[in-house]
């Protein structure tokens, strides 16, 4: 430990090391539930590049494991601590390096907040679509690292779609620039999309160079009720399967409704078995809104009600976006699938998830990217009565089963992380695994980086 600090401080000021215990503790594990966390010997606070490789090559020399962190808002344990490891975060690095309108893109540091990079856009007329629930929290570094998605992903893509390149130190401390700035570009192997997802288990990312779009018109969004999940489901089928192109689809289910409404006074309808949002920022959204509301209500609807105007969309956009916070009010503790399907299997899903929560007598609340097909099934339980726990833990093992048999995969944006590692194996197959522990051994071969995560 004292060789560890010393060569630390030698290329770190002394605000970027933590070593109280009381505060080190706090950085000790992401959001997720069920995922063991050590005791970080230190925490280091970089702000610089050379800072970030400083303290990888003395991580090399002395042999010590190195967990990168960004807000720690992951629900997977992605971000978790080793015991004795470094934990690197990257917090400080929250830099927007420059916004090109001409090039449509952004340069930024690792620890910049989403919310803060789409406003600072915005402000040049153009758009940064990732966007992620957490979106006010979470950091670029973050979102690169777990793939992450959001609610607007069924038109624009997720989080991979829109890093143009990298600049990653890797575990020995060296600088390695991947991509491009370019609009195109095909020389060598993807490495850039390699990083992405790879919940920092092969380098450390310390700038990216994002895509940037032209800023949408402002986006109005339609409400269904529906009396059963499965009509809702429907819905979403039919609108898909007629061309729609809709900037959000979200669902929301009764217990999801409920909660939001008894955490937020929201006003969303109680009676409703499920709530359907649906959302277009084309030129004319309300006749896009009009064909839509038609789809819902051949697929069942009770109502339909579109917004009037764009603080009532954002009112309802609000709700969806606190649905986990909400949910995570029912009972003590709580565990969040991520679990995406084929669009056609959503309503199966849903129902398979419905009889998971009657099987195991538990509160299972579904929110869901609908237009995505992935669904994010939350289980409630008290964490300090030890049956319900497991059966927690078993739901929870059995909604991503029933995943995978109906063509989906375990995660669809929060990662493998501690909480899912065992499963990854069941999804990719033998000769995927054995190609991905190679990669992982080109890039760290001593096996530093994220130990215990992913694999």
């Amino acid at each position: 430990m004292d060789d560890l600090l010393e060569l630390l401080r030698a290329g770190l000021p002394a605000e970027a090391l933590i070593t109280d215990p009381d505060i080190t503790a706090a950085y000790a594990n992401d959001m997720a539930s069920f995922c063991d966390a050590g005791t970080p010997a230190v925490v280091t606070l970089p702000r610089t590049v050379e800072q970030v490789q400083h303290i990888m090559r003395t991580a090399t020399a002395l042999r010590v494991p190195v967990v990168p962190q960004g807000a720690r808002t992951g629900l997977s344990g992605a971000a978790n601590a080793s015991d004795g490891c470094i934990v690197l975060s990257l917090v400080k690095m929250d830099r927007i390096l420059e916004i090109s309108p001409v090039d449509r893109i952004a340069v930024v540091e690792p620890g910049v907040i989403n919310a803060v990079l789409s406003r600072a856009v915005n402000e040049h007329g153009l758009y940064y679509p990732p966007d992620p629930s957490s979106w006010e929290m979470c950091t670029i570094g973050g979102n690169i690292g777990t793939a992450s998605g959001g609610l607007c992903c069924v038109k624009y893509g997720v989080t991979a779609e829109y890093v143009l390149g990298l600049e990653v130190v890797l575990a020995d401390g060296r600088l390695l620039t991947t991509g491009r700035r370019t609009a195109k570009g095909v020389a060598g192997y993807d490495l850039t999309r390699l990083f992405v997802g790879s919940e920092g288990s092969l380098g450390i990312v310390v700038k990216a160079v994002l895509a940037l779009k032209p800023q949408p018109p402002q986006q109005l969004v339609l409400a269904a009720e529906f009396p059963s999940a499965a009509s809702a489901c429907d819905a979403v089928c039919r609108i898909m399967e007629r061309g729609h192109t809709p900037s959000l689809l979200e669902l929301m289910d009764r217990t999801t409704v409920r909660a939001v409404n008894k955490m937020a006074n929201m006003g969303l309808p109680d009676t409703t078995e499920a709530l359907l949002l649906a959302a277009f920022d084309t030129p004319d959204p309300s006749a896009d809104l009009a064909a839509v509301a038609g789809l819902c209500t051949a697929a069942g609807a009770t109502e339909v009600v579109p917004a009037e105007d764009a603080a009532e969309s954002e009112m309802l956009l609000q709700a969806r976006r606190m649905s986990l916070t909400a949910l995570e009010t029912v009972k003590s503790a709580t565990m969040i699938d991520d679990v995406c399907v084929p669009r056609s299997q959503l309503g199966a899903m849903l129902e398979g998830t419905a009889a998971v929560a009657e099987k195991y007598d538990l509160t299972i609340g579904v929110c869901a990217h609908a237009g995505d097909g992935n669904t994010h099934p939350v289980v409630c339980f008290d964490h300090t009565d030890a049956d319900e726990s497991r059966r927690a833990r078993e739901s929870f093992d059995e909604i991503m089963a029933l995943g995978l048999e109906l063509g989906g995969t375990i995660t669809g944006e929060h990662g493998v992380g501690v909480l899912k590692k065992e499963w990854l194996a069941r999804e990719l197959g033998e000769v995927s695994v054995e190609l991905h522990r190679g990669i992982k051994q080109a890039f760290d071969p001593l096996g530093l980086l994220n130990p215990g995560k992913v694999f």
